[in-house]
C-alpha cells in the first residue's frame, strides 16, 4: 500500500495478464514517458466479470508472472488489491480503493485500448469511473476512431487521451495457443515469465495423463510403430483443433483411437465384422485392410466406451473420407496424413501448410493426392473417397 503514497501522476494498467507479455510492458513504458507519469501500477484481475469463458491461470500465477515481468523497472510496481477481494472485481471498486490510499491531489490515468474504452458503459457505475480517473487510450498509428469512441470523446473530452503507440503484434491469446500447440514463445514475453509458465505447466492440457487407460489398451493391441503413429496423430489433431477453434479434447481422443483396429489380422477382421454385424461392401471385400476404420467405429464404442457420434464418425471415415464431413472428421483425416513422423513424400509440406490455413482446401489437396497415389498402385478407390473429392473440389 505504501507504493501508492506520494505519487502525483499514477498510471493504472489493469488486466488479466494471462500471461503478461512484451506488448503490455512496452505500451506501459511508452505511455509513462509520453504523459510524464511518475509510476505505473499493474493490477492483475481477481475474477474478471467479462472473461469467464477463457482458460485463465490462477490469480496467484498471474500475479507472480506480472511481478517477474515488472521487477527490473523502477517505475513499475504491482498490486494485488483486486485479487485480495476474493470475488468478482469491478473497476469502480479498484479506483475508489486506490483513491482512498493515494494523496488527495494524486491524478489517476487508466491505460486501456479502443476495444475496452468502447465497453466502458457496460461497466459498473461508468459515470463515477470518469469522475475518478482519466483514460489513456492506446491505438495504432493512424488508427481511425469509430463512432462509439468519437461520441465518448465528445462526452468526456477532458477525460480521454488518444495515444498513438507503436504496436507489437502480440496477444495473450496467441501465446496461450502457441504453448498449447507446443510452439516457441521465446521473444514474446520475458524469459523469467516463460520459465515460470513451463515450470508450473500453465496453459497446457495433459490429455495423455487423462487417457492413460485408453493408451494402455492401445499399447496392447498395436505394433510399436502404429502406437507411436497414433500418439502423434492425437497431438497433431489437438494442434489443428486449437488452430481452427474446434474442441481440442475431442480431437485428441479421436486421433488417439483412430487406428485401434489397424493391426487386426484378416481372421480378426472377419470375426469383428460378425460380432458387430458389419457387412463388407464390394471394395472392402477386395481390400479388407480398409475395413479397420469402419470397424474402429464399433470397437471405439465397445472397448473404449466412446459414445460421442462425432468422435466415432471421425474414426470411421479417417481412411476414406466422405462428402460434407464435420470439422472434427476433417481434422482426424488430415492429422493422420500430416503427422510429423510421416516419412517424407512429395506434397506433404503443402498439405501441412494448407491444414493450418483452410481445412477444406487441405481436404481437397490430400484426397486428390491419395486417389492419384492409390490409382498408380492399382488399388480400388472407395466410392466414399471419390464422392469426398468431388465435394471438396467443388
Amino acid at each position: 500500500m505504501e507504493n501508492f503514497k506520494n505519487i502525483k501522476k499514477l498510471g493504472i494498467m489493469g488486466g488479466t495478464f494471462n500471461p503478461i507479455h512484451y506488448a503490455h510492458l512496452f505500451t506501459s513504458n511508452y505511455v509513462l514517458e509520453k504523459y510524464n507519469l511518475d509510476k505505473i501500477v499493474f493490477i492483475p484481475t481477481g475474477e474478471p466479470p467479462h472473461k469467464r469463458d477463457i482458460n485463465i491461470a490462477s490469480a496467484e500465477d498471474r500475479y507472480n508472472m506480472t511481478s517477474l515481468a515488472t521487477e527490473d523497472n523502477p517505475n513499475f510496481f504491482i498490486s494485488n488489491i483486486e485479487i485480495e477481494r476474493h470475488k468478482t472485481t469491478y473497476t469502480i471498486d479498484t479506483l475508489r480503493q486506490i483513491k482512498s490510499i493515494c494523496d488527495e491531489d494524486t491524478e489517476l490515468y487508466f491505460i486501456t485500448g479502443t476495444d475496452t474504452i468502447n465497453q466502458v458503459y457496460s461497466w459498473k457505475e461508468p459515470d463515477a469511473i470518469f469522475e475518478l480517473t482519466k483514460f489513456i487510450v492506446t491505438t495504432r498509428p493512424n488508427y481511425i476512431l469509430d463512432e462509439n469512441t468519437e461520441n465518448l470523446l465528445k462526452k468526456h473530452k477532458d477525460k480521454i487521451y488518444i495515444c498513438e503507440t507503436p504496436m507489437l503484434e502480440i496477444s495473450s491469446t496467441s501465446i496461450r495457443k502457441r504453448i498449447e500447440q507446443e510452439k516457441t514463445v521465446t521473444y514474446l514475453l520475458p524469459k523469467n515469465v516463460e520459465e515460470y509458465i513451463y515450470k508450473n505447466n500453465l496453459y497446457k492440457t495433459d490429455f495423455f495423463k487423462k487417457y492413460e487407460k485408453e493408451i494402455n489398451i492401445l499399447k496392447e493391441n498395436l505394433t510399436e510403430k502404429r502406437f507411436n503413429h497414433s500418439m502423434q496423430v492425437a497431438k497433431e489433431a489437438k494442434k489443428l483443433a486449437i488452430e481452427h477453434n474446434i474442441d481440442k479434447e475431442q480431437a485428441f481422443l479421436a486421433g488417439l483411437i483412430h487406428d485401434c483396429c489397424k493391426c487386426f489380422s484378416l481372421p480378426k477382421i472377419y470375426e469383428a465384422c460378425e460380432k458387430y454385424n458389419f457387412k463388407l461392401d464390394e471394395v472392402l471385400e477386395k481390400q479388407p485392410d480398409l475395413a479397420h476404420s469402419f470397424l474402429g467405429y464399433y470397437v471405439a464404442k465397445d472397448i473404449y466406451n466412446i459414445k460421442d457420434e462425432n468422435i466415432l464418425n471421425s474414426i470411421k471415415y479417417h481412411t476414406t473420407g466422405r462428402a460434407n464431413m464435420s470439422s472434427l472428421e476433417k481434422i482426424i483425416y488430415i492429422a493422420d496424413y500430416i503427422e510429423p513422423t510421416r516419412v517424407y513424400f512429395e506434397g506433404i509440406y503443402t498439405a501441412r501448410e494448407l491444414a493450418y490455413k483452410d481445412l477444406d482446401k487441405a481436404m481437397e489437396y490430400i484426397l486428390k493426392s491419395t486417389i492419384q497415389f492409390n490409382t498408380k498402385k492399382g488399388r480400388i478407390i472407395h466410392p466414399l473417397s471419390l464422392q469426398a473429392y468431388e465435394y471438396y473440389k467443388n
